[in-house]
């Protein structure tokens, strides 16, 4: 995937189109045991009652099948503008093997 070094796109900050320099984050994986996802997991009825609930103290497994790994990570692009010096993230990732700015 080839990505410009700079480009021109809407600022939210200024509110109007200006330079941004493109730059690529590691994407990070979300923990589970991270305040929100303790909160799903207590929504979907885990994690609740009295007890050992180490890990939601669920059943062992009992057939173990490994999963495949995707062979691409998706994109995280940082846009910092050029007036402002603020900087936004990208609205979704792309998946791509290799980044490479032009």
């Amino acid at each position: 995937m080839k990505v410009p070094k700079t480009m021109r796109r809407l600022c939210p900050y200024c509110r109007k189109h200006t330079e941004h320099k493109v730059s690529l984050n590691k994407k990070k994986m979300a923990s589970s045991l991270k305040r929100g996802s303790k909160y799903r997991a207590r929504l979907r009825g885990r994690a609740r009652g009295i007890g050992n609930l180490g890990r939601y103290s669920k059943p062992a497994v009992t057939k173990f099948k490994r999963t495949g790994v995707k062979a691409t990570k998706k994109t995280d692009f940082r846009y910092t503008c050029a007036v402002c010096k603020k900087s936004s993230q990208q609205p979704y990732g792309r998946r791509a093997k290799k980044v490479e700015f032009i």
